[in-house]
């Protein structure tokens, strides 16, 4: 059958792409709209002479829908991407304000650097899924491997900056059986870099892409053990001259602060999350694993992609153990189970533990104690405001100093080091697009609107004399997702209940 040959435009592209707007959004027209691998004209580059917006027609004898990447676009996937979002809730025109803060930020005559993650083997040929590289992603939304980003300051004006994308060429061979990926084509056209090239022939092109660069800013290995790496050997023959800087502390700066986009998509990973955990609560359960399997069953069947971390879920003792994933041994009636679990939507996590009896009926000293806890962590949560002017650092020594009193209250003896030994870990952590976010990011930062963080005080109480008898044993943890608002915390993580009373009342 011979299909309708539909034409498929890319967005017209300014002479100036970069020019600053007296607004928020900046001019660069972006496309989300695939093209074929085979173009049927060659694209038409602004110069100083053309007068008018140059276009780029093409058509295929297919439509879009019908055509293959290697992640979702919304013409493939429009259960998943909206219109102009490159990644679920995300849009080109993010990404690209993403890269012109990030070029802003840097000093004249600069690049960044920027390898795709690698695909990871689990055993022989057994591999697991790939997740792009965080920064990569941030800057990109580009998920697939073999692939390397560079962007290039090109003036001094926001928006003044080239995206060079390097990735795999279309193969249909190789893809029959690797399954699809994207091609440089999409590279340029949907992903919108100024520059695309194959990944294969990058020592041919990465040259021009640094010509006139002093300074590159990269986190990526370019020498191991003293030796470069073939990477590092690339870059020094195509920018013998140009110094190597770290980059992370630039970019973490722009991760750290969510965007309204971002703080939805936690939200929703929050509320999913949540409430995967509230119906686990409503039920009875004899074994770790059936338990985390229900958790995981939920975040799928709700539209997550699935856990955002492997899950603890510690009955009894092993909730001492702050990171216990065995997730194997059965629970017993007259404990407690911890369940530190959640999961995450376009890549962006949520971050939650609630604890509660197996019985679904608390005795009295675990209501004593979960108690305490509580009431210590709803207290830090409340201070999760521009307003409040903390750290997380000072919000630790808030809930310390909190849990303090309430366990003295309870007969605990406070001193030396007891608290350390009760409540080793800290209170909170950043959280975006990896659980532990922004790695190197202070805790001594003053929280800003926009900021998201973790709450999560907890009590773990060895078998020793040295503690009230009816408490040894005991492991608790409370943990919310929470977004630094102006005047009010936003908490993310809501829909998953912690009241004693609401926890008892899901079992009546």
């Amino acid at each position: 059958m011979k299909l309708r040959q539909l034409p498929l435009w890319q967005l017209e592209r300014h002479l100036n792409p970069h020019k600053k707007l007296p607004s928020p959004q900046l001019t660069r027209q972006l496309s989300t709209r695939p093209s074929s691998h085979r173009l049927s004209t060659p694209r038409t580059r602004p110069n100083s002479k053309c007068k008018t917006r140059c276009l780029r027609p093409y058509s295929t004898a297919i439509p879009a829908s019908d055509l293959l990447f290697g992640q979702p676009v919304h013409e493939t996937h429009s259960h998943l991407l909206a219109p102009g979002e490159l990644t679920p809730g995300i849009t080109a025109q993010e990404y690209h304000e993403r890269r012109a803060a990030l070029c802003e930020s840097l000093p004249p005559d600069s690049a960044v650097l920027l390898p795709s993650a690698t695909l990871k083997y689990r055993s022989g040929a057994v591999f697991y899924p790939f997740r792009q590289e965080s920064n990569f992603l941030y800057l990109t939304g580009f998920s697939e491997p073999d692939s390397l980003a560079v962007l290039r300051r090109t003036g001094n004006e926001l928006g003044e900056y080239s995206f060079h994308l390097y990735c795999r060429p279309k193969n249909p061979k190789v893809e029959q059986w690797n399954g699809p990926w994207s091609g440089v084509d999409a590279a340029r056209d949907v992903w919108n870099a100024d520059e695309a090239g194959d990944i294969g022939r990058v020592e041919g092109s990465l040259a021009t892409a640094l010509k006139g660069v002093s300074k590159i800013f990269t986190d990526a290995e370019l020498t191991k053990y003293g030796t470069p790496t073939k990477l590092g050997s690339l870059v020094r023959s195509a920018a013998p001259n140009a110094s190597t800087l770290p980059l992370q502390s630039h970019i973490n700066v722009l991760r750290a602060i969510k965007s309204p986009a971002e703080v939805a998509n936690m939200r929703l990973a929050g509320q999913a999350s949540g409430r995967a955990l509230t119906e686990a609560m409503r039920q009875p359960w004899n074994s770790e694993k059936n338990l985390a399997a229900f958790l995981e069953y939920q975040y799928q069947r709700s539209g997550l992609d699935g856990s955002a971390y492997v899950p603890v879920v510690a009955g009894g003792s092993r909730a001492l153990l702050i990171h216990y994933v065995l997730n194997n041994a059965m629970l017993n009636d007259s404990e407690f189970v911890l369940v530190d679990a959640g999961g995450e939507y376009g890549t962006y996590i949520t971050d939650i533990t609630r604890t509660w009896p197996v019985s679904g009926k608390f005795s009295q000293p675990q209501k004593d104690l979960y108690n305490a806890v509580l009431r210590a962590q709803r207290s830090s949560v409340s201070m999760c405001r521009e307003s409040a002017n903390v750290t997380l650092d000072k919000l630790h020594q808030i809930t310390e100093n909190s849990l303090s009193d309430q366990l003295r209250e309870l007969g605990f003896d406070m001193s030396g080091d007891a608290m350390s030994a009760l409540f080793p870990h800290h209170v909170g952590h950043y959280i975006g697009l990896d659980v532990h976010d922004v790695p190197g990011y202070p805790r001594n930062v003053i929280l800003k609107e926009g900021h998201c963080v973790t709450i999560e005080p907890g009590v773990y109480v060895p078998d020793d004399e040295r503690w009230p008898q009816a408490f040894r044993g005991l492991g608790i943890r409370i943990e919310d997702s929470v977004c630094v608002g102006g005047d009010n915390p936003i908490i993310l993580t809501t829909e998953a209940v912690k009241e004693v009373d609401d926890i008892e009342a899901l079992r009546s």
